[in-house]
């Protein structure tokens, strides 16, 4: 039905046991360059891979923006305004502006006046949120709605094809049976060409949903696919099933190398020992709050027909191995006997023995096997008097990555976080499942993806600040005055913090730019701030005074920052429609942030700010004293 690149890289991968390491590499580097534009030769403190395809466009728009508004401002503007600006200008305050003033004034003179007071409050607010993210949970990227369903079937491996479309038939009629659903689109075993490496036991469901105003009456997404998961598990019990979307899961798919949004992949060179560790961790994880879409890959399980064959007695009868194994390659697999041509084309001709002659293993025993007697003579002799013939398990498929077989447990996590689901899975395998020497687990899928972003981020984080450090105080001068103006920024980030608790929403990569974001708006504040102030304290006005008149004068303009950017990105953090999920966790960070993180600013900043200052000036005081 579809054949997805990155995918057949993967799983081309994941069953070649010869040059594993060549082609692996190569597969790796395809879906680096191919799939997500990864590119290994950048710099590492960039974003890249999903969240990097995602951010990179807005980040992108956002810098070419404010490129161009810097631009406009030293060019356009002064133009337009000797234009369009009267000759007399008169400043005239609204009516908002007005009743805002009469409010925040005596906010302001009493925060001043009792300041360590206020200082204290804003340490006890920042310390709340600090304890209140500990509550939030973490995830790499929300899922972005698709409206559809991409559901996998696995089935036991030894099943046939013929055998699972009964199984097949009766998942459609399930999913038909929904009204919300559209239609159902089946793909049973693997595609004709090979390229999609999958058993016939595999089942995988296209199913496209109906508009989520055309449902029934009080039915979500998640409903649905519980009573799908509990309808098809009364149905077909045996059978995993894995509930993704069709997007998604090439992504998931791509990221964790296995068929599952997340895998625990157990490395390891015994196949039997990687089956025992794999049902010991599914165990463990299976008592695990959120985990679904349980399930192992198995990697026994094949029937193998093993003949062997017993060099001793071939040879008495003048046979060699060679001879015995033409004999039942030409039997059960086939041998060209002859060229049949058709005009100018040649095929060519393959004889066996017939059904009748090979369906069995006690059949198999009595294939003859010609020999020359001691006379000269042409005599046969069963197949069971020169070989051991056996039907035995073996190994369906063989994973390898790094050069080490491994076994994949795949799982989902629905209706809990990521980063604590997985945490608390890690706890209980490493307290329970004891590996032996040899043996190795790794994490794949998101949760691999959301520890590698959130490294990033370590080293992104701190090099933005330091640039804006820097920026800060090529413009003051001052070390001092350029982290005053970063004194709003814990406050915007608690902001940012409380608006994800009251929108239910989990600490992810979407809420982690965000919060860089607020960065930018928190100094801009700060900055008109301190340069107002150091403007009045020239003109040789107290320290107290001048921080009062410059709260009071700069009022109107931060806020007017903050709620531009607050108004703005208001409607994304209330949209539920689909697609709008991964863009909630930024808005909602900044218009938490930018209400919450002005008022702080405006009463709690210029308290603490007053408080440091004041100490310099009283010891600016006593040096004078001394002097004179």
């Amino acid at each position: 039905m579809n054949n997805r690149m990155g995918r057949q890289c993967n799983k081309v991968t994941a069953v070649i046991e010869r040059n594993d390491f060549d082609t692996r590499r190569q597969c790796t580097i395809m879906i680096h360059f191919g799939n997500f534009g990864f590119d290994l030769r950048q710099h590492f403190i960039r974003l890249l891979g999903v969240e990097g395809q995602i951010f990179g466009p807005m980040a992108r728009t956002y810098g070419y923006a404010l490129a161009g508004a810097l631009i406009a401002t030293f060019t356009v503007t002064p133009v337009l305004a000797s234009f369009l600006l009267p000759e007399h200008i008169e400043e005239t305050e609204t009516v908002v502006v007005r009743i805002l003033r009469r409010i925040y004034t005596p906010v302001l003179r009493w925060a001043l006046d009792q300041r360590k007071k206020v200082v204290a409050g804003g340490v006890i607010f920042l310390l709340l949120t600090g304890l209140l993210s500990l509550r939030l949970g973490n995830e790499f990227l929300p899922a972005l709605e698709e409206n559809n369903y991409w559901i996998r079937a696995s089935m036991p491996p030894t099943l046939s094809l013929e055998d699972g479309e009964a199984a097949t038939r009766k998942m459609r009629l399930i999913l038909l049976q929904h009204p919300e659903v559209i239609t159902v689109t089946s793909q049973h075993g693997r595609p004709d060409n090979g390229s999609d490496a999958s058993p016939f036991s595999n089942v995988e469901l296209f199913v496209p949903l109906k508009s989520p105003d055309e449902w029934t009456k009080g039915m979500t997404k998640e409903k649905l696919t519980e009573q799908l998961q509990k309808e098809f598990q009364a149905a077909l019990p045996g059978v995993t099933f894995n509930f993704s979307q069709y997007i998604q899961d090439n992504i998931e798919e791509a990221i964790s190398g296995v068929k599952g949004a997340n895998s625990v992949k157990i490395l390891g060179p015994n196949l039997a020992m990687l089956e025992k560790l794999a049902a010991e961790v599914r165990d463990q994880m299976s008592q695990v709050r959120g985990i679904a879409d349980l399930g192992i890959f198995p990697v026994l399980g094949q029937p193998n027909l093993n003949i062997k064959v017993d060099r001793a007695k071939a040879a008495r009868y003048g046979l060699n191995t060679g001879d015995v194994n033409t004999v039942i390659q030409a039997a059960l697999g086939g041998t060209i006997a002859t060229n049949v041509l058709e005009g100018d084309r040649q095929f060519n001709l393959v004889v066996r023995d017939g059904p009748e002659y090979r369906d069995n293993i006690e059949k198999i025993k009595h294939i003859k096997v010609g020999y020359t007697t001691s006379n000269g003579d042409n005599a046969y002799i069963p197949l069971s008097e020169l070989a051991a013939i056996t039907l035995d398990t073996g190994a369906a498929w063989i994973y390898h990555e790094a050069g080490a077989r491994y076994i994949p447990v795949k799982f989902s996590v629905r209706g809990r976080d990521l980063g604590g689901t997985v945490a608390e899975a890690r706890e209980r395998i490493k307290k329970n499942v004891k590996l032996p020497l040899g043996y190795r687990m790794v994490w794949a899928g998101e949760f691999e993806d959301l520890k590698q972003a959130k490294e990033r981020l370590e080293v992104i984080v701190p090099v933005s600040l330091l640039l804006i450090i820097g920026l800060l105080y090529c413009l003051f001068n001052s070390m001092r005055d350029s982290l005053l103006a970063l004194a709003g920024i814990p406050f915007a980030i608690g902001g940012g913090i409380i608006a994800l608790y009251v929108f239910r929403l989990h600490f992810s990569i979407s809420a982690a730019i965000g919060f860089v974001s607020l960065f930018g708006v928190s100094v801009m504040d700060g900055i008109l701030m301190i340069t107002y102030y150091n403007e009045v304290r020239l003109h040789g006005m107290a320290i107290k005074a001048a921080m009062l008149h410059a709260a009071e004068q700069r009022m109107r303009p931060m806020l007017m920052t903050a709620m531009s950017a607050c108004i703005g990105l208001f409607p994304a953090a209330l949209s539920t429609g689909i697609g709008s999920q991964v863009q909630r966790p930024l808005a909602a960070v900044v218009v938490g942030g930018m209400l919450i993180g002005p008022v702080m600013l405006l009463v709690v900043v210029p308290a603490l700010r007053l408080l440091f200052l004041a100490k310099e000036d009283d010891v600016l005081e006593e040096k004078k004293r001394e002097i004179i």
